[in-house]
């Protein structure tokens, strides 16, 4: 649900409603009870979530296949899927 943002023209009190967008735009202000009008906001911003990103996120070219032997030098080597469906094969 969009927030708009409100500006009194009376008293200049500016306050921000929560509004579905088929719902009409307020004509009072909740202070003095006159007319407001409703500003054009920035829209919503960008939220990050997470730890950051990465090379990986956005990737150019098919992803590379990891293999038991390309990764049984990592130091998580007993968490990685591509070793322990290579053990359980043989």
């Amino acid at each position: 649900m969009p927030t708009y943002e409100y500006e009194c023209k009376s008293c200049g009190y500016t306050f921000e409603k929560s509004q579905s967008m088929t719902e009409a735009h307020l004509k009072k202000c909740p202070k003095c009870f006159k007319a407001v009008k409703r500003l054009i906001g920035s829209g919503s911003g960008i939220i990050f979530k997470g730890k950051g990103f990465y090379a990986t996120d956005y990737r150019k070219g098919k992803p590379k296949e990891v293999t038991p032997s390309s990764c049984s030098s990592c130091q998580e080597a007993a968490k990685c899927p591509a070793i322990k469906n290579d053990k359980r094969n043989n």
